[in-house]
C-alpha cells in the first residue's frame, strides 16, 4: 500500500510538472513507468492524473473563462482550435495506433525533434498578442500542430508554444493559447479512457483521489512557475532539458 501511495506521488510529480511544460507529461509517464515497472500506473490513475490536471487549469484561469463568456470570439477560436486533435485523437484511440507509437525509441526522436523546433521558433522576437491578434487561420494553424503531441515525446504544451512562436506571438500569449487548448484536450482525453474504468479494481480508490489531489498542487504550481519565468527567460533551459534526456535515451536503445 506504501509502496502504491509513492508511486502515485511519483507519477502525479511527473504529470503536474511535465503536462504544462515543453516537455511532454506522456513520455515521462511511460519512460518512468516502464524503466520501474510501476505497478499503481493504470486507466483510472491516467484519468485521475488528467483529472487533477485539468481542474488546476481550469481554477487558475477561472477569471480568463468567465471573461471568455463576454468575448465568444476567443471562445469559438478555442473550441475551434481544439477539433483537429478531438478527430485524430479519437481515430488513434478507436484504431489502438497509440500503442505502436508508446515506446522509448519514438520518444527519444520526437523529444530531440521537436525541442530543436521549439529552439529555433523560439527566436522569434515579435509581439503579437491573443487579444488583437488570435484569429481563425492562426488558431486552426495551432490547433493542427497539436495533433502532432498524440505521438509521446512531441509534447502539447511545447508544440502548441511553438506554433505560437512560429506565428510571432509573445512567450506568455503563446503560453496561454497553449494552455486555454489544453482544456478541450485533457477533458477530451479523459473522456475517452473513462470507457475502460469498468475494467479498474475498487480497490483504487484512494489512489484515485491521492492522484488527483497531487496532480492538481503539482500542475497548479508548475503554471504559475511557468508563466513568471518566460516574462523573463526564453525557453533554452527545457530544450537544453530535451537534448539531455534524448542522448540519455539513445544511450539506452542503443548501447
Amino acid at each position: 500500500m506504501f509502496s502504491d501511495f509513492i508511486e502515485i506521488f511519483i507519477l502525479s510529480l511527473i504529470q503536474g510538472i511535465s503536462e504544462f511544460l515543453p516537455v511532454s507529461s506522456s513520455a515521462h509517464l511511460i519512460v518512468i513507468s516502464t524503466l520501474y515497472k510501476f505497478k499503481a500506473n493504470s486507466m483510472l490513475i491516467d484519468v485521475s492524473l488528467h483529472l487533477g490536471s485539468l481542474t488546476a487549469i481550469v481554477y487558475y484561469f477561472r477569471k480568463e473563462l468567465l471573461d471568455l463568456k463576454k468575448n465568444k470570439k476567443i471562445l469559438k477560436l478555442i473550441i475551434i482550435g481544439s477539433v483537429p486533435i478531438m478527430i485524430f485523437g479519437y481515430i488513434i484511440y478507436i484504431t489502438e495506433l497509440s500503442y505502436l507509437l508508446r515506446n522509448i525509441k519514438v520518444i527519444a526522436w520526437t523529444t530531440l525533434i521537436f525541442g530543436l523546433l521549439l529552439y529555433i521558433a523560439d527566436k522569434n522576437d515579435l509581439n503579437k498578442k491573443i487579444s488583437s491578434d488570435l484569429k481563425l487561420s492562426t488558431i486552426l494553424f495551432i490547433g493542427f500542430f497539436q495533433v502532432l503531441s498524440l505521438i509521446p515525446g512531441v509534447s502539447r504544451a511545447g508544440i502548441t508554444i511553438t506554433a505560437g512562436r512560429i506565428l510571432k506571438f509573445n512567450r506568455v500569449d503563446s503560453a496561454k493559447i497553449s494552455f486555454l487548448l489544453s482544456i478541450p484536450a485533457l477533458a477530451g482525453a479523459s473522456f475517452l479512457s473513462l470507457k475502460n474504468i469498468h475494467y479498474e479494481s475498487i480497490e483504487l480508490n484512494y489512489l484515485v483521489l491521492s492522484s488527483i489531489i497531487f496532480s492538481f498542487i503539482f500542475s497548479y504550481l508548475t503554471i504559475r512557475f511557468f508563466l513568471d519565468y518566460i516574462k523573463k527567460f526564453s525557453l533554452n533551459i527545457f530544450v537544453i532539458y530535451r537534448v539531455m534526456v534524448a542522448i540519455i535515451l539513445f544511450i539506452l536503445i542503443y548501447s
